[in-house]
Order: structure tokens, then sequence, then C-alpha cells
């Protein structure tokens, strides 16, 4: 699913850009002040960030800036208030990637936001091998192997991992991956996903108690970790 980071700190706007990108079938996440934002970018990488200039604590042009400097490269659309052509300019300058001022139209900022997501979707096939230190997996064949040897797994935990593995490094909440990989009808408990974790990491991780690979996002989920070796964005 689609993840969207809305920073905006004026209740009300945050309030209808939630629900309207949720009645899109995205995935939101919002923070009303810039260091949350900030907090939150780093942590979950969703697909875009919705982003307004003028936040508490830390302003929007300032965020933008860090996360391009840490090497962040999705798509960044800025909220400026109507008429500050200077805003605008600052912001692209910065690193944005568009911007609608306010007061602004629902469908236009839906519309732009779609054409956002289109420019910045990668062109890749599926995920068919995936390589974890020693741990070999091959989703066609539908095998793990550990060392050289085989290990029981179900379709279920391959499809979780594969699902995880094909989105490295962005958090995903546990309602997201019940809809990826259950599907959006099932009527199980969220925390069926805790329990397949728990099982995929006796499997892949050297220390299950200790994770490399499929880490805990606290208060929202979990994320793959291709390269736990690496501290960048």
């Amino acid at each position: 699913m689609t993840c969207i980071l809305v920073v905006e700190d004026e209740q009300a706007i945050l309030t209808g850009l939630e629900r309207n990108l949720r009645l899109e079938g995205y995935e939101v996440l919002t923070a009303r002040d810039g260091d949350r934002g900030l907090e939150l970018a780093r942590e979950a990488r969703p697909d875009l960030i919705v982003l307004d200039i003028m936040l508490p604590r830390r302003d929007g042009f300032d965020v933008c800036r860090l996360l391009r400097r840490e090497g962040w490269t999705g798509p960044i659309l800025m909220l400026t208030a109507r008429g500050q052509e200077s805003d605008r300019l600052t912001g692209l300058d910065m690193g944005a990637d568009d911007y609608v001022t306010k007061p602004f139209g629902i469908l236009e900022l839906l519309a732009r936001i779609r054409a956002l997501l289109r420019r910045g979707q990668p062109s890749t096939l599926p995920l068919t091998r995936l390589q974890i230190g020693d741990v070999d997996v091959d989703f066609e064949a539908m095998t793990l192997t550990r060392a050289g040897r085989p290990m029981a797994v179900t379709a279920r935990e391959l499809g979780l991992l594969r699902h995880l593995a094909t989105h490295p490094r962005r958090a995903q909440s546990r309602r997201a991956i019940v809809n990826a990989v259950w599907g959006a009808d099932y009527f199980g408990t969220e925390r069926t996903v805790d329990n397949f974790i728990t099982r995929l990491r006796q499997k892949i991780e050297s220390d299950p108690a200790r994770p490399r690979f499929l880490l805990t996002v606290r208060g929202l989920g979990y994320r793959f970790e291709s390269d736990p070796d690496s501290d960048g964005i």
C-alpha cells in the first residue's frame, strides 16, 4: 500500500487531508511539527511527503533540506500560502518536487499526488530470489535454505517476507501488511503479523532476539533492512 506522510500543523487541514487520502486508498501518517515529520520520514520512509512550510519547531524548508542532504529521493509536495512566490521558489531550491498554494482544492492536490507518484514509480520485476547472510530464499520455487540446509516454510511466511523485502527500509503498519499479504477482506487480528514475524526471525536471523533484517518500528509495525551495516536514509 502506498504510504503518504502529511506534515501540517493546522488540525482542520490535516484531518481533511488524512480523510481524503485514506478514501483514495493510501496509508497515511501525520505529524504536526517539523521535528516529528522529520522523524517519521526517517523511520517510515513513505512514498511521498506532503509538507507545509510554516511549522512549529522546524519549518518545512529545513525538513526538506535535511532530507535531501541525507539522501532522501522520494517526492515532496510543499504547501505554501497564496501569493508567496518567494516561498515556492525557495521550496523548489531546497529540493521540493511540486507545490500547492493554500487554500487548495482537494481534487487538484490528489491529482498532483498521483502525478508525483507515477513519476517516481520504478519499473521493477517481481522479487524472485533473496539472499540474507547464509539464507537463500527462492520465491518461485517456494524454498528457504540456511547454510545449504532446507528449512520448513509456509506460503504465507514467504509472502510476508517477499512483501517486506520488495520495499526495503520502508516501515509499514501492521494493517498495511495485512492488506497486502492476507488481503483487505481478512478479518483476523493484526497481531497475526507479529506471530509470523517471530516465526520468520527464527528462520532467517542468526539471533532472533536481536534481529538485523526484520526490524520492529515501535508504534507502527515492521520494516526489512537489506543492508544492516548502512546508516543512510
